[in-house]
This record gives structure tokens, C-alpha cells and sequence, in this order.
């Protein structure tokens, strides 16, 4: 079976699906959405904890504003090595 003949049939499935069975995978999904941000909530709590900020006198409107500058800061800086590794590297001089 060629690799068109594949699509073909994926996409053939898909239109085969009732709307009960995909109301189904998407509840599914969804439950596996709630379990994964409780996973990442419990290890981000730990963490925070571990860090002394269990017991910080700060609003929480306050402690998620700094939570959103700190994510910022980090994704700014795996924007940047991202974006370093993906230049092609330039020759030493005398190299060319």
C-alpha cells in the first residue's frame, strides 16, 4: 500500500466515526487534560514550597503576576537558544 492509498483510508476512518464515539475521545481527552494540570499543579506547589514560598505574606493575584514574569523569562530564553541552534554555523576564518 503506497503512502497515498494510507491517507486515504485515515481520512476514510475519520468520516466513519459517529459523533458519539468522538464526543466520547474528547471527554477522554479532556480527562486526561485535568490529570496532567493537576500533575504539573502538585509539582509546581512542591517545588514552591521547597523554595520558601509556602509561607510568603503575597496576594495571590501578586504571586501569579511574578509567576508570569518568571515563565516569560524562561521562555524567552528557550526561544533564544532555539533560535541559536537552528543558524547554520558560520566557517572559522580562513576556512571558506
Amino acid at each position: 500500500m503506497i503512502a497515498s492509498e494510507k491517507i486515504v483510508m485515515r481520512s476514510a476512518n475519520i468520516v466513519r466515526k459517529s459523533s458519539s464515539k468522538i464526543r466520547d475521545e474528547i471527554e477522554r481527552l479532556h480527562e486526561q487534560l485535568k490529570a496532567a494540570e493537576a500533575n504539573e499543579a502538585e509539582r509546581i506547589g512542591r517545588i514552591a514550597v521547597k523554595a520558601g514560598l509556602g509561607h510568603l505574606d503575597i496576594d495571590e493575584a501578586r504571586l501569579s503576576e511574578l509567576f508570569g514574569e518568571l515563565a516569560r523569562r524562561f521562555q524567552q530564553g528557550s526561544e533564544k537558544r532555539h533560535a541559536a541552534a537552528s543558524k547554520p554555523a558560520r566557517p572559522a576564518d580562513g576556512d571558506a
